[in-house]
């Protein structure tokens, strides 16, 4: 023990080269160990990734919307290459340029998208429908439903918070000065969030070609409708009566309209007494009987507003006052002489069609 006093022993210099080569070559070689066992264990549990999934993923929208009924669209671009049975079509952002090409890199059958958008089912904004109570909680659908159900009458409609327009990834709803959600045509991408956000399950996602839809979803009789909401459906049966094609039928006090018989006549929606049935064509040209006419009269038989006239196998006419537009003329017309209605493209390719199934027909015929 040193005393107070006492010389202090000074250690020897620390050479720090020294030091530090052997902690760089220590740690470079535990460096070089991890390493090589890393990458023997990275070569050994490998896993081969088939290169079309990179081919997909680079055409895929990327919304990770779930439209697809997968995660993300790495689990669908995986499935779809992976997976035979999985259709090229599922990504409905990317519409059909992108089933197109997820098709010719899988080399699987090419089926046609059918556009889709989402549908609003329910035309009871705050001006046309009564409240139970004043809802002064947060403004989302989801939390006012927790309120009893909703502060709305309906119990089966929109409740007018806004939910879906604040789910949608790519902006196609907003809120109308009457808290109803309208839908950008041009924006939706059928993706299914809104129809999944909404509690009141009024969003249904539909083939847009099918432009005439009854606008309501409550199941209540026709006397608490009417009284809950101006424009609600009352199950009265009247569009089941007029319909050319049979199309509406009344179920649960609800009527509803077979998609798959609808021809978008519009018929119903004019005689609808409180104006439950929506027609989303913004205008319906008139119908116009060119030459081709052979006055075989047929669309004088057909037509529901008396419109068209004209002597037998002569040149009919159109008056253009009486006209709704509805195309049930140009569509029964067995020469396709009939233009000017939103369907006639969709008669005049029919034809075309069957004309040409039947040339070939002849032809194998005669072989």
């Amino acid at each position: 023990m040193l005393g107070v006093g006492a010389p202090v022993e000074g250690r020897e210099e620390v050479d720090i080269i020294s030091v530090l080569k052997f902690t760089g070559i220590f740690l470079g070689g535990i460096g070089a160990v991890f390493g090589i066992g890393l990458a023997m264990a990275a070569r050994r549990f490998a896993t081969e990734v088939d290169p079309r999934v990179e081919e997909v993923l680079d055409v895929l929208a990327h919304a990770h919307c779930g439209a697809c009924g997968y995660a993300g669209c790495q689990q669908y671009a995986e499935a779809v290459v992976l997976n035979p049975e999985i259709a090229p079509n599922l990504c409905t952002p990317g519409g059909a340029p992108t089933a197109k090409a997820i098709a010719h890199i899988t080399g699987k059958e090419m089926i046609e998208v059918e556009p889709r958008i989402a549908r609003i089912f329910c035309q009871g904004g705050f001006s046309k429908s009564l409240r139970r109570f004043k809802y002064e909680g947060i403004e989302d659908c989801r939390a006012s439903i927790l309120a009893g159900g909703g502060d709305k009458s309906c119990i089966y409609g929109c409740l007018g918070y806004g939910t879906c327009s604040r789910v949608c990834p790519f902006e196609a709803i907003t809120m109308s000065d009457d808290n109803l959600p309208i839908v950008d045509p041009t924006k939706c991408t059928a993706c299914g969030k809104c129809a999944q956000a909404c509690p009141k399950k009024v969003i249904e996602i539909l083939p847009s070609a099918k432009e005439v839809l009854i606008r309501c979803h409550s199941k209540d009789k026709g006397a608490d409708t009417k009284r809950n909401c101006e424009i609600g459906c009352i199950a009265c049966g009247i569009c089941v009566k007029v319909c050319p094609y049979n199309s509406p039928m009344v179920e649960n006090n609800l009527a509803g309209i077979d998609l798959e018989k609808c021809r978008v006549c519009g018929i119903c929606v004019r005689k609808c007494p409180t104006k439950a049935i929506m027609d989303y064509i913004p205008s319906r040209p008139k119908a116009f009987v060119t030459e081709k006419c052979n006055g075989c009269a047929i669309c004088t038989k057909v037509c529901p507003v008396n419109a068209v006239s004209g002597e037998l196998k002569r040149l009919h006419v159109v008056d253009p006052n009486k006209c709704i537009g509805c195309g049930i003329c140009t569509s029964k017309c067995p020469v396709v002489a009939i233009t000017g209605t939103f369907n006639y493209m969709g008669v005049a390719k029919a034809a075309l069609r069957k004309e040409k199934e039947k040339t070939e027909e002849t032809e194998i015929t005669l072989v």
